[in-house]
């Protein structure tokens, strides 16, 4: 499925729910008080009906996002739906890591292809001042068990001047002490994050060259078009990467939709941008005028976000990237 620009969008972010048993200062207020109503969420079955238009507009590959989506229950039963019953090739998910260990037995059996753990420190007392839960040992163990388990494992770390700066290499050096790979992301201005500093990719590969020699360029993202550049450290495992969103954009070559956990279709994380498809599904609509929504729909994806002019935009997003979905 191609927009206006000739971008080929074959990746969705679905989020699955508002919730999480964290509260990561970036992320969402520790006194938060509202969340969608069941019935506002997309049930699974009206998640996989779309899954199944999607995939027949060239959408092949899906992660499930939050909030945190391990907290929706049976979530192991949407995944198996989306593998076996749309035919979708990778199904990843994007998890703290606090309740996968409990549920890998199921997650694996159901498809799972991969998980990408959020993970910003090492240090116990650290982790607790940004996630406002002492649970480190919980996503540590995590990580190991799913390896052990066979998953792609990917740990997404944001470097903000904060709370991590000083972190960054010994969160590096998972890569080298595991077969995984280690993605630095550069903090975005949505909700929370826009009361933090974060640290440019630049500065990012300055520290760990300097701790750990070279950081060789391999091809970004297996050549699969994903936002992340990759590098080779001598004596690791797994490959360390950067996702640039502010300080080199990467929107000419988005691949990349979103699905809100009630079903609006994004566009872009910066905009509002978008069609409700909730309402298609709940009057009844054939799958074929749903589809003609979506295609006319991805026709209006921007040509690229503008986060560093946010206050000047009366279309951007203004909610938490807990509501949108991360």
């Amino acid at each position: 499925m191609l927009d206006q620009y000739s971008r080929n969008i074959d990746y969705i972010r679905i989020s699955v729910t508002d919730r999480c048993n964290l509260r990561c200062i970036y992320c969402m207020p520790q006194t938060r008080k509202t969340y969608l109503r069941q019935e506002e969420l997309l049930t699974y079955d009206e998640i996989v009906k779309l899954a199944g238009i999607y995939r027949s507009l060239g959408i092949k590959n899906v992660k499930l996002t939050g909030g945190e989506p391990l907290v929706r229950e049976h979530i192991e039963e949407l995944i198996f739906r989306l593998k076996k019953g749309c035919g979708m090739e990778k199904v990843t998910l994007t998890t703290n890591g606090i309740l996968l260990e409990q549920q890998l037995d199921g997650l694996v059996k159901a498809g799972l292809d991969g998980v990408n753990i959020s993970l910003d420190t090492l240090n116990p007392r650290t982790f607790e001042e940004i996630t406002r839960v002492d649970a480190l040992n919980q996503v540590l163990s995590s990580i190991e068990k799913a390896l052990q388990a066979g998953l792609q494992v990917k740990i997404n770390c944001v470097p903000c001047q904060e709370w991590n700066g000083e972190d960054l290499t010994d969160i590096a050096a998972l890569a080298r002490q595991y077969p995984l790979d280690v993605r630095f992301i550069e903090l975005m201005p949505v909700g929370c994050g826009s009361q933090y500093h974060g640290i440019s990719s630049d500065r990012v590969l300055e520290k760990l060259e300097q701790q750990y020699g070279r950081a060789v360029p391999v091809q970004a993202d297996n050549g699969k078009g994903g936002p992340a550049k990759y590098y080779d450290f001598a004596g690791f495992q797994g490959k360390v990467g950067v996702i640039s969103a502010m300080s080199h954009q990467f929107c000419g070559s988005c691949n990349r939709i979103r699905m809100t956990a009630e079903g609006r279709l994004k566009l872009c994380l910066h905009y509002q941008d978008g069609i409700e498809l909730r309402p298609l599904l709940r009057e009844g609509r054939t799958d074929d005028k749903i589809r003609e929504a979506i295609v006319e729909a991805v026709r209006q994806k921007p040509r690229a976000h503008d986060f560093a002019h946010t206050a000047e935009h009366t279309d951007a997003d203004q909610r938490r990237m807990v509501q949108i979905g991360g």
